[in-house]
């Protein structure tokens, strides 16, 4: 499957970024109530519990950054890649990364571009909230060093950072099926996300 990237100077109203936020309210609004109610900050404890939600869901599309066609799709992806830090958050906390019962959702062999695309907008969507969860973690005595660093915003923030995203993810000509999935791809991270803050906090 081939997709190529056309005009960048896209309706804003329709843009892929709009639809996709459009399509998925009612499925993201259920997760951020829910991960609100488990009141992860509330506790170091609770907030490993939220790390360990953090973890299954960026080993879900860790394969995706480097992916040939996303990287060429999307300028600087490597670099947007958390895995590694909340591994590395979960070790400052002496806490050990969830077994991995279940393969990730995504394998080098198993990219499909335009679900993909649904995917990393559901995960690049995350750091614009991060701001406001990075607060709450200082409460608890983390940082952008220790115990956070999966929350640090990128060097030219948050709002630029992801502004760089979506023209990208906007720019990228879909047939109509890849737009289906691409959306399909969203709702079904949202819900895989859903799924494991429920077993985290049950």
């Amino acid at each position: 499957m081939t997709i190529t990237t056309s005009d960048p100077s896209l309706d804003n109203a329709d843009s892929r970024s709009r639809r996709l936020k459009a399509l998925t309210h009612e499925t993201h609004d259920r997760l951020d109530k829910s991960i609100m109610a488990a009141d992860p900050f509330g506790s170091v404890e609770g907030y490993t519990r939220f790390l360990g939600v953090q973890h299954r869901f960026h080993r879900d599309i860790d394969a995706l950054y480097n992916d040939p066609g996303l990287r060429a799709l999307l300028p600087g992806l490597a670099e947007r890649r958390r895995l590694g830090l909340v591994a590395a958050d979960l070790a400052d906390l002496r806490a050990d990364a969830p077994a991995g019962d279940t393969p990730p959702f995504f394998t080098p062999d198993t990219v499909d571009t335009a679900t993909a695309l649904g995917w990393l907008y559901v995960a690049e969507g995350s750091n614009m909230g991060a701001a406001l969860l990075r607060k709450m973690a200082e409460k608890l005595g983390l940082s952008d060093t220790f115990g956070a660093r999966h929350l640090a915003p990128a060097p030219e923030g948050p709002a630029a950072h992801w502004r760089t995203f979506t023209a990208s993810l906007d720019a990228a000509t879909l047939a109509p099926e890849q737009e289906a999935r691409a959306v399909a791809g969203a709702q079904t991270a949202f819900a895989r996300v859903q799924q494991y803050v429920d077993t985290a906090f049950a």
